[in-house]
């Protein structure tokens, strides 16, 4: 006669197996600008429900095209709210998944203390070789840096002196390692304990460019994927939520 096994083990091995069915994978594409807010964020969401979110960055101009291309993407963290809109109006996205996870701020920035002065006076001086930005036809912080020199006035005499990113991710790779002498780059890049880490920074100020509000939607092809509806309302709970902020972004 075959052993029974006590009714509490039996129950435990029931719930495991029941939390291992349940369990799924995401995968999640990511605005650039978001990158270590969101390895956070997905870290604790694996601990927390059981579901992994599989990370790729990149430009939000990028992924779209992917996306409309067939790309295997379950959840689209954007750097605007205009491109998951687009995306639920032509019928890429579940509807009433879409809402906004952050908002996000631009600060020009150079990896060496003293270049850029705390009112970006810098700028006008033009007293520098380049100055780094992403492409604003693929990345929303790209565009808000044209709109804030615009506003300056400063576009026709600097625009000679771009070096062009394809991704804010890009953009802050060129001036963290000194091919660019300063930059606008995403806030949450380079803050950390209520301060910008490192190098010489400006805060722009929000009225120079069009706020820069982050949209989330859930993709058609993740309609019935437990882990993507998970991570959505992951995103708006207090753990993720203070994760965003401590990175310099408003929710």
């Amino acid at each position: 006669m075959t052993p029974r096994l006590p009714h509490f083990v039996c129950t435990v091995l029931a719930l495991v197996l029941s939390a291992t069915v349940r369990a799924e994978t995401v995968q999640v594409a990511v605005a650039a600008n978001f990158t270590e807010p969101m390895k956070a964020i997905a870290a604790d969401f694996e601990k927390d429900t059981g579901h992994t979110a599989q990370l790729s960055f990149g430009s939000t101009g990028k992924f779209y095209s992917q996306i409309k291309n067939g790309a295997p993407f379950d959840v689209f963290l954007s750097a605007d709210e205009a491109t998951p809109a687009r995306l639920e109006k032509e019928g890429d996205a579940v509807p009433g998944s879409r809402f906004t996870y952050a908002t996000g701020k631009l600060v020009l920035w150079s990896a060496k203390a003293g270049v850029v002065d705390a009112q970006g006076d810098v700028l006008k001086k033009n007293n520098f070789k380049n100055i780094a930005i992403a492409s604003p036809k693929l990345a929303p912080y790209g565009a808000a840096a044209v709109q804030t020199l615009t506003q300056l006035g400063l576009l026709a005499s600097l625009q000679p002196k771009f070096v062009t990113g394809e991704s804010i991710g890009q953009t802050f790779s060129f001036v963290s390692t000194g091919n660019a002498e300063l930059g606008f780059v995403a806030l949450s890049q380079v803050f950390e304990n209520g301060k910008i880490k490192s190098g010489s920074g400006w805060i722009v100020p929000e009225n120079l460019h069009a706020p820069l509000r982050q949209d989330a939607v859930q993709l058609n092809r993740a309609r019935d994927n437990q882990a993507a509806a998970a991570l959505l309302a992951y995103l708006k709970g207090d753990k993720a939520r203070a994760a965003i902020l401590s990175y310099g972004y408003g929710i």
